[in-house]
């Protein structure tokens, strides 16, 4: 799994590069090129509005989640239970603060973080943006706001294609006027369902630090 693995830790880079660039076509109509030699009008939305549900459940952490891994960037933590999870500074991604493995299993997971606030509609849209860059076909396909340990946040599923990997992103994006985050949990589609307890486990142990 080591190569599928270091596959996956490129892919996650789309998630936060912007990559795209601006042209006016000869009628003046402002376009967005994107690496894959697809274009788009700048104005056309990607997806139609509707309304985001709330989950009326609330979020904690769970009791074995007892090392609180601190963001260096603002006011967020993450409890981990450090006997399923492993975390290192990041290395195959440049612009995240922390990259975990699930010591025993095939899950991965990234925690990118900015100083500057992004509205969260926005993120949704930067996030889904961007990874079309590298997976044209990427889709939401669950999304929900949710109550975690007293802060409201956005969970997001994409799925999508790579170099013929199917994966699928599960995660909570956060911001506030101190920062921004993207907490993502990461694995192969057909194995999301297997993990997809882990993944919550996880993404539930994010906390505001007063």
């Amino acid at each position: 799994m080591k190569k599928v693995t270091l596959v996956l830790f490129c892919l996650s880079s789309f998630l936060i590069a912007h990559t795209q660039q601006k042209a006016i076509t000869e009628i003046g109509e402002e376009v967005i090129l994107y690496d894959n030699g697809t274009w788009k009008y700048q104005n056309q939305e990607d997806f139609e509005e509707t309304e985001i549900p709330t989950n009326t459940m609330q979020f904690t952490k769970g009791e074995n989640a007892t090392f609180l891994l601190k963001s260096s960037k603002f006011d967020v933590g993450f409890w981990i239970n450090p006997k399923k999870w492993s975390f290192e500074k990041a290395i195959n991604n440049s612009d995240a603060e922390y990259e975990l493995t699930l010591k025993d299993g095939d899950l991965y997971s990234m925690i990118l973080t900015e100083k500057i606030e992004i509205p969260i509609e926005k993120l949704r849209s930067i996030a889904l943006e961007n990874a079309k860059v590298s997976a044209p076909d990427i889709e939401v396909v669950k999304e929900e706001y949710r109550i975690v340990n007293g802060t409201k946040v956005l969970l997001l599923q994409m799925n999508g294609t790579i170099q013929g990997i199917e994966f699928s992103y599960y995660g909570y994006y956060f911001s506030s006027d101190k920062g921004t985050l993207q907490f993502i949990t990461y694995t192969s589609q057909s194995l999301l369902n297997e993990y997809k307890g882990e993944c919550e486990e996880l993404l539930n142990g994010f906390v505001v630090i007063d």
